[in-house]
């Protein structure tokens, strides 16, 4: 493999958190976190003109010049292709598109009570999946929606989840950390492109990882050309709302 000196971005382990915020402002996905970092998974996809950087939010990219394989433009392009293809929905039951109709009033009313136990709340859920990577970017309940973009663990530390947030909300989770950031950019870019979504509220933990995550959701906007009204929530790990943005 031919190389010579060039630009390159390097990365300070010791400074990067694993936030993901880099993934994103890689347009030839050089950069992946793996085992909680940041990493150049092949140095023929990093074009070193350092976009990532000011993604950073701990300085923990830079630029160098040295020794290293020439950029492959149409290596990084295949390997963005791959990516993508291999986030598709497969053709498991839990990738079935399904939509849940509340149940009419006479419905509610006519139901057996629970002898020993108090009244049971009802989930809010409206559709099926939820999972970011499963939910095609052309899904009925995505059009005109109110979209509440969850980090996983917040579904666990929130105990009000469903009587809270949920109702009326179309809800997608994943995590920042350890899934595709490319692949959650691009998923909400076609959907901002193509939805009509009228409003995003993001919901995370306090962890520095999970700052990816609004992150993400104003990549898919500013690629998909959009303004659309965005509200973030902050939620300590005992589920208390640090902050409202």
């Amino acid at each position: 493999m031919k190389k010579s000196v060039r630009k390159m971005i390097d990365i300070d382990e010791a400074l990067c958190d694993g936030c993901g915020q880099c993934v994103t402002g890689c347009a030839e996905g050089a950069l992946q976190i793996i085992d909680g970092k940041a990493r150049v998974v092949s140095e023929t996809f990093c074009d070193g003109l350092g976009a990532c950087i000011g993604e950073c939010p701990t300085g923990a990219l830079r630029i160098v010049e040295r020794e290293a394989p020439l950029f492959d433009e149409a290596a990084a392009q295949r390997h963005l292709a791959e990516r993508e293809k291999a986030a598709l929905p497969c053709g498991c039951p839990s990738t079935h598109v399904q939509l849940f109709a509340s149940p009419a009033a006479c419905e509610a009313a006519n139901r057996p009570a629970q002898i020993g136990r108090g009244p049971e709340e009802e989930s809010a859920l409206k559709h099926w999946p939820i999972q970011i990577r499963l939910i095609p970017a052309n899904a009925p309940f995505l059009k005109g929606a109110d979209l509440l973009v969850l980090a996983d663990c917040t579904a666990v530390a929130f105990p009000a989840l469903h009587r809270d947030w949920l109702k009326g909300k179309t809800v997608m989770m994943g995590c920042p950390k350890f899934d595709d950031v490319d692949a959650y950019v691009e998923k909400f870019t076609e959907i901002f492109k193509t939805a009509g979504v009228r409003s995003v509220t993001t919901a995370v933990m306090e962890a520095p990882c999970c700052a990816g995550l609004p992150a993400i959701v104003r990549k898919g906007m500013e690629r998909a050309g959009v303004t659309i009204p965005l509200n973030e929530i902050v939620l300590g790990v005992r589920g208390k709302v640090l902050a409202r943005r």
